[in-house]
């Protein structure tokens, strides 16, 4: 069955595209957990995928049957990219597309992609138009921000209304902002309003500082939105979508490093030779965290040069809980 964003229930939930994090061994991962009801790859540059360097960037798109629904996300300032792209994508079998409006990397902006396309409604225009022809019969969403410099929402809206993609996420900053001030939903409201107004049958999506499922519920119920994207918040409970596990702050240690042995070995499993092991390393605080010991465990991952390392180091904690556990029963 295709997919469809408004067959999706109220208020749905999302996890956001997130650079170098949300590959197929971390949705695969969050999916054992308490799977959101519609994954993102990563973001993937349209340049990149058709360029003498393909294969650095081809990888973004790999995925497995148990991540859907599931949608790629695309970047570039070349609509006839963006056409051989969707086509590519649609091939690939994807359940949607989504074009990237609102990374603000200077890099890229510089460039004129991703949030810059906010001050340049012509480019959006023909590179919304372009992914749609490319795509066939899969959505093409878009995900932007509130302005580029300053607050633009209701005439960005408006703008990307009229294009009338079936899905449109806004993040609750403007792209100077970056992230390091409060998101503002109070303006992603004035896009629900916008689009009621309208009559359009755009899904509207909130994004920005989001961090439980009661979030997600009153952000919906507060704001109208339909659904609400969660990126950061993942980091600090990796079962933020499963309505029945306790936060995991609360987990015990044991808990926590069986996930972390579970995600290393996905990572060996997929990604050996691909990928460099050090690229695991920025997920070690996740799991070491909220309990005696953790930063002392953090610092000796760190210092591990392989999965197979980091497995020894984890059965040693783990087979020294367990012994202790049962001297203490013995007691």
């Amino acid at each position: 069955m295709a997919f469809d964003w408004k067959s999706l229930p109220r208020p749905f939930s999302v996890l956001a595209p997130m650079e170098d994090v949300t590959d197929t061994v971390f949705r695969r991962l969050i999916a054992s957990c308490g799977r959101p009801d519609v994954f993102f790859s990563e973001f993937t540059s349209t340049d990149g995928m058709f360029s003498p360097g393909e294969t650095r960037v081809i990888h973004r798109l790999e995925y497995t049957e148990g991540e859907r629904p599931l949608i790629a996300q695309i970047w570039g300032n070349d609509p006839e990219k963006y056409l051989r792209a969707a086509k590519k994508i649609a091939d690939m079998g994807f359940d949607g597309i989504d074009i990237n409006m609102g990374c603000p990397v200077s890099k890229i902006v510089t460039n004129g992609c991703c949030s810059a396309l906010i001050d340049n409604p012509t480019l959006a225009r023909e590179l919304y138009l372009a992914a749609v022809e490319g795509a066939g019969q899969i959505p093409v969403s878009i995900k932007t921000r509130l302005g580029f410099k300053k607050l633009h929402t209701e005439p960005w809206a408006e703008f990307l209304l009229a294009l009338k993609p079936p899905a449109l996420i806004m993040h609750g900053r403007v792209a100077k902002d970056l992230s390091k001030k409060p998101a503002n939903w109070e303006e992603i409201g004035k896009v629900v309003e916008l689009r009621n107004q309208e009559g359009s049958d755009t899904v509207i999506v909130g994004n920005g500082d989001v961090k439980s499922l009661a979030q997600i519920d009153h952000c919906h119920e507060m704001y109208g939105v339909d659904g609400v994207m969660v990126g950061r918040g993942i980091f600090d409970n990796p079962y933020l979508f499963n309505r029945d596990a306790p936060h995991f702050s609360e987990m015990t240690r044991k808990q926590k490093l069986d996930l972390l042995w579970h995600h290393i070995s996905l990572f060996e499993d997929h990604w050996s030779g691909k990928k460099p092991y050090r690229v695991l390393k920025k997920f070690f605080k996740i799991y070491a965290s909220h309990f005696a010991g953790a930063s002392e465990l953090r610092m000796k991952l760190v210092e591990t040069e392989s999965a197979s390392e980091a497995r020894a180091l984890l059965d040693s904690v783990l087979e020294t809980e367990s012994t202790e556990s049962r001297s203490a029963v013995g007691c």
